[in-house]
């Protein structure tokens, strides 16, 4: 921003948050305010920023995906190298069939300059990604840590889960403290054959669940 678009520094922070509010994600929020950039080089550059380091294997997690029967994938507003890298540190990149990211929901074919970019909190975006995924939205669960992402997820007919908070947010089925703790408080993800338990567990009525650390 300061250096290829020559925003004024003080006004960077603000715009940051300002933005992100507004169109879930800055480099959204850029775009719809007419600045030209090559999103592949956004990506790079604040992304190349990012302390990977302090990231190691989580077994616990991954052992967890891997016992589970269902499909899983990836939805996130990030670059697909970003998300290969991130599943990479933490030892999970064979436990996803897939990773619907940045470039997914905005092939380049798609972008031009009345093209708003589509990405998350929006629910197009969630909509987006269960076309692609091909899945039936009230059979799918959908885990994310920000209240926004929860609330048009659940817009889009999905059921969810607020990873991170032990305070259900509007639109949240579920919360967890910790995503180590789906075991407790989804069980059903693991009962019956190719989680039929799940399944009807779905269909019923609402529970609310709160699983704490």
């Amino acid at each position: 921003m300061l250096q290829q678009l020559q925003i004024e520094e003080g006004e960077v922070p603000r715009m940051c948050l300002d933005l992100y509010r507004e169109y879930g994600t800055t480099m959204a929020g850029l775009k719809a305010l007419g600045y030209e950039f090559d999103n592949d080089e956004f990506h790079a550059y604040v992304h190349g920023r990012l302390p990977y380091d302090v990231l190691t294997h989580d077994l616990v997690l991954r052992n967890l995906l891997l016992s589970m029967p269902q499909r899983k994938l990836i939805f996130t507003n990030a670059d697909r190298a970003h998300a290969a890298q991130v599943l990479n540190r933490l030892g999970l990149e064979d436990c996803f069939e897939g990773i619907i990211c940045f470039e997914t929901l905005n092939p380049p074919h798609n972008l031009d300059d009345e093209s708003p970019i589509l990405c998350k909190p929006s629910v197009k975006a969630s909509e987006a990604a269960i076309r692609i995924a091909n899945v039936d939205p009230k059979k799918t669960i959908f885990f994310d840590d920000s209240a926004r992402n929860i609330a048009s997820g659940k817009a889009a007919g999905l059921h969810t889960v607020i990873v991170g908070s032990s305070v259900l947010v509007p639109g949240a089925d579920h919360a967890l403290s910790s995503i180590h703790n789906i075991k407790e408080a989804l069980p059903e993800i693991w009962e019956g054959e190719e989680g039929q338990q799940l399944e009807q567990f779905m269909q019923s009525n609402t529970v609310e669940t709160v699983v704490l650390a």
